[in-house]
């Protein structure tokens, strides 16, 4: 029998505030479980607004302790009733001055099981974030859910694949990547970037992004989140550019070994030869 999860994703338009924008996802994730979805993520930072347009210490009140902060208590309690396992991204403060671009990973039973914290920050216009997060520094866990091994890769991170090819090898089936990316050069970097590192290390990666403009800036983010599978086609329809959406796709796990039992690229990896790669 084929070994298929019904995934789902949430693309958003900021509420104005973080009480209006968890309610939302609350809803779009039981309306995906009454449609027979197991897992679904959220877009980055997905409580707040994408403050980081601006440098204001006024925005670290967005942040919150993970597990023990309100966000993800509340989503442990949302998984225990819809059942589904829950990628929840939050700004997270570890204590006074170490503060993370962060996901929890919540199992379908309401188990905190980890978080990935964000490795890549960037600093440019519209998008200062090393004016808010340190560098992730817990390494890239893949999470046993009750759908399968899950992985976290957030935003920026994925324009540099030593990360992908990571959680590859620490097993994941399938890779979220909730993210806050708007129009220009990104655009074409975003139907580009994800569909090669499903290929490349031969895994499903569900691709977020937030939709539509904010305060704190002129950022157009323009959706158009999707599944991809390990050939790098694209999963079903690719969400608006302009709308709010809620995606649910089939993604067939069993796919990933026939990809690499016939494409191979694990086994033809030579990391005897990549000691340069590392070098600074």
């Amino acid at each position: 029998m084929a070994n298929v999860v019904r995934a789902a994703l949430v693309q958003a338009t900021w509420t104005g505030d973080t009480e209006s924008m968890v309610a939302k996802h609350e809803e779009h994730a039981r309306e995906a479980a009454r449609q027979g979805a197991r897992i679904i993520g959220f877009q980055e930072v997905f409580n707040a607004p994408y403050f980081c347009q601006v440098q204001d210490p006024e925005h670290y009140s967005w942040a919150e302790p993970v597990p023990d902060g309100p966000t993800t208590r509340r989503m442990q309690e949302l998984a225990r009733e819809t059942g589904m396992v829950i990628v929840v991204p939050v700004f997270e403060v570890e204590q006074s001055g170490f503060y993370y671009n962060t996901a929890a990973v919540i199992d379908s039973d309401g188990t905190f099981l980890g978080k990935y914290r964000k490795h890549h920050i960037p600093q440019v216009k519209g998008f200062w974030e090393k004016y808010y997060f340190k560098p992730g520094n817990i390494g890239w866990p893949v999470f046993e859910t009750a759908v399968g091994k899950v992985g976290v890769y957030i935003c920026y991170d994925r324009h540099f694949p030593e990360g992908w090819r990571q959680l590859g090898l620490n097993g994941a089936q399938l890779v979220y990547n909730p993210s806050a990316t708007s129009r220009g050069l990104s655009a074409y970097l975003w139907q580009l970037e994800q569909p090669a590192a499903a290929v490349a290390n031969e895994y499903f990666v569900a691709a977020i992004n937030r939709v539509g403009q904010e305060p704190y800036g002129d950022n157009d983010f323009y959706g158009t989140s999707y599944f991809v599978d390990p050939r790098g086609q694209v999963v079903g329809e690719i969400a608006s550019d302009k709308s709010e959406e809620l995606l649910v796709r089939d993604l067939d796990f069993d796919l990933i070994d026939e990809v690499r039992q016939q494409w191979a690229f694990y086994r033809d990896r030579r990391p005897d030869a990549y000691e340069g790669l590392v070098q600074p």
